[in-house]
């Protein structure tokens, strides 16, 4: 068993009988809805799953979860999801899938959430991944111009065809690469305000469990700030 796969069943363990459960998207996240479409078939677990994006919406039909969107559901229990990075006071940077939006849509509405990584995705300090930000097609170069000047390095995300990506939510993706990021709480407020910036993938105060595969087994370190 890989040490995502180890993630992404032990986070499985958390979701019980008669819970709205927000199903994350991308590597780790899969073993996790696989687990739960397991459960479902074999264990007759009954869960209602609240996808973060198309892919992952595909992955659960085909393995016979229930769904219903995050407009259906007044709140969801808990939400597992991956991240591309988690720092030592547990913020994280998330969108290397390009499902951040609705991920933390789904986050948001969320009573807990649960990060699945392995131990490559643990760091002091974020920033070593490129920092996705969501932006609505229209004045994008603008935006790209103002984070050049800035000396953030951005590029345009672009699909393996080299096209430029789209976002389930019709939107493009500006990476930056920060190296560093000394203040993420600052940075984020400063990417909020930017018009034509739809959302950012720093997750800030968000998680309250993460789940690291390890070579020893899964590893599980609470927030102590979400308790």
């Amino acid at each position: 068993m890989n040490l995502k796969q180890m993630a992404g069943i032990e986070a499985a363990t958390y979701v019980k009988n008669g819970m709205t459960v927000g199903l994350g998207t991308g590597s780790t996240a899969k073993y996790m809805v696989d687990e739960i479409g397991r459960r479902v078939k074999e264990e007759n677990l009954e869960i209602i799953g609240v996808t973060t994006s198309k892919a992952t919406e595909k992955q659960a039909l085909e393995l016979g979860i229930p769904l219903k969107s995050i407009d259906e559901v007044p709140y969801v229990d808990i939400t597992i999801d991956g991240a591309d990075e988690v720092s030592a006071d547990f913020h994280g940077i998330k969108g290397g899938g390009a499902a951040l939006l609705f991920e933390k849509i789904v986050a948001t509405y969320s009573k807990k959430n649960i990060w699945i990584v392995d131990e490559s995705k643990q760091v002091e300090k974020l920033g070593a991944f490129p920092l996705p930000v969501e932006v609505i097609p229209y004045g994008s170069q603008q935006l790209m111009r103002i984070f050049a000047e800035k000396g953030f390095k951005p590029t345009l995300r672009m699909t393996e065809e080299q096209s430029i990506l789209v976002t389930d939510g019709g939107h493009h993706i500006i990476d930056l690469q920060m190296d560093v990021i000394e203040d993420p709480i600052a940075l984020g407020n400063y990417l909020d305000q930017l018009v034509g910036v739809v959302e950012h993938g720093l997750f800030l105060q968000v998680v309250s469990t993460v789940i690291i595969g390890s070579e020893t087994g899964p590893r599980t370190i609470h927030n102590p700030m979400a308790e």
